[in-house]
């Protein structure tokens, strides 16, 4: 089933926890560096600036993941001033450690691809000039480190060239892993909306059907009523015992229909005042075929469980309904050995109703179920359209396939209500 959490603050959150990671392993890199070179390569640096930087943002690490864990949402804002800050502390760290002629200099380009990526282009674009303004400032104003020009013994490569290739390494990784990362989080977003409208789509759909299905109830109401008392006048006037044997076949099916009309309210009072029931998946499905095959008599079928123990789902009438309404599409397409299988795991009971027709036709499989498109040629896919909303209303599916040796096997999965019985 869907989850709970608010779709408008799972993006900038995850992006937020990603660039703490990334702003992380930078600093790390930072230091270790740093301590490298000085202890190695003898760098003339002014230590206590540079040391406090690395603290300060290694503190503010810290906090981001403290502020992770608040109830409030994350937004775009909060996300442009972790750029900024991030900006500030490697304009800082670049101005004590040779300013421009810095190998690591190009690093500015992993905050301006990551707001080019996740924020607004206001955001972006205020990022990027921020980024441009503290690289051309570093080009006057800055710390020099004459080591930086040094050649490593028995090469023709300065110490300079290698901070350049270590740099592009580190960005490389970053953007490749982090920005993949954020963009995914952004198309997961898209997908999940998408699917969000296309439900309430549907879900206007149903409420519409229902309205005029309530609307044509409460119409029939009154001529079935009446053909009722038409129909038993009618008998006692009728000397004709075959006539009589007539009528009394259609005041059964007129009380049919009334039972029918009594039924859909009564479920919809059930529905109104309490949860499903819950029954054992066996049990119900043999009881949805025995009704079935009264509707049906002409079909010839097979049923099969895999299952040893019981599995319990949640039902109501209108899964019932549901059921038998896929049950009709496969008698209708072949009313000859419909195979019918049940099995189930420890999380979802799964239904398989196999007919032995034409199959789908591949142009309309997409849309079954998604609108009122239907396969046979008087229909008008109502029917398969109410079992999609039905099935995924109780947290279930339902997929169309066309089977490798012919026909159309049609899947139903439904949750598992006790694992444990």
């Amino acid at each position: 089933m869907m989850s709970n959490q608010p779709l408008a603050l799972s993006t900038p959150s995850r992006n937020l926890i990603l660039l703490t990671v990334a702003r992380g392993i930078t600093w790390t890199g930072f230091l270790v560096a740093i301590i490298f070179g000085i202890e190695i390569l003898n760098f003339q640096l002014y230590l206590v600036p540079i040391f406090v930087t690395i603290a300060v943002m290694g503190l503010f690490n810290v906090a981001t993941w403290w502020r992770l864990g608040w109830p409030r949402s994350v937004t775009a804002g909060e996300c442009l001033a972790h750029l900024l800050i991030d900006i500030l502390g490697l304009t800082v760290i670049f101005y004590f450690t040779g300013g421009s002629n810095n190998p690591v200099i190009t690093y500015y380009l992993v905050p301006v691809t990551i707001a080019a990526a996740t924020l607004p282009w206001r955001y972006a674009l205020l990022t990027t000039g921020c980024c441009f303004s503290a690289y051309s400032g570093l080009m006057w104003f800055y710390q020099p480190i004459p080591e930086l020009s040094r050649y490593i013994a028995g090469s023709s490569i300065s110490l300079h060239v290698l901070g350049m290739w270590l740099n592009f390494i580190l960005c490389a990784s970053l953007i490749t892993y982090f920005v993949f990362k954020m963009a995914r989080a952004l198309r997961y977003r898209d997908m999940t909306l998408s699917h969000t409208r296309e439900a309430a789509l549907r879900n206007e759909q149903i409420l519409a059907v229902a309205s005029q299905a309530a609307g044509t109830a409460h119409e029939l109401g009154t001529p079935l009523a009446t053909m009722a008392i038409l129909l038993g006048e009618m008998k006692e006037d009728a000397d004709d015992d075959l006539l009589r044997n007539d009528i009394a076949l259609l005041q059964g099916q007129v009380e049919q229909c009334k039972s029918h009309l009594r039924s859909l309210v009564a479920t919809a009072e059930r529905r109104r005042s309490g949860p499903p029931d819950n029954m054992d998946a066996r049990q119900y499905l043999e009881n949805v075929i025995q009704k079935w095959l009264v509707i049906r008599p002409d079909v010839t079928h097979q049923f099969e469980c895999s299952g040893k123990r019981h599995a319990i789902i949640p039902t109501d009438d209108t899964l019932q309904q549901a059921l038998l309404n896929l049950l009709n599409n496969a008698a209708d397409a072949n009313p000859s050995s419909i195979d019918i299988q049940l099995d189930w795991d420890n999380t979802q009971v799964t239904i398989d109703i196999r007919d032995h027709g034409e199959g789908v036709p591949m142009e309309i499989a997409d849309q079954l179920g998604q609108t009122f498109v239907s396969t046979k040629s008087k229909g008008m896919g109502i029917g398969l359209f109410l079992t999609h909303a039905t099935i995924n209303r109780f947290g279930g599916s339902v997929t169309l396939y066309n089977h490798e040796d012919g026909g159309t096997l049609t899947e139903v999965v439904l949750p598992r209500v006790n694992s444990s019985l």
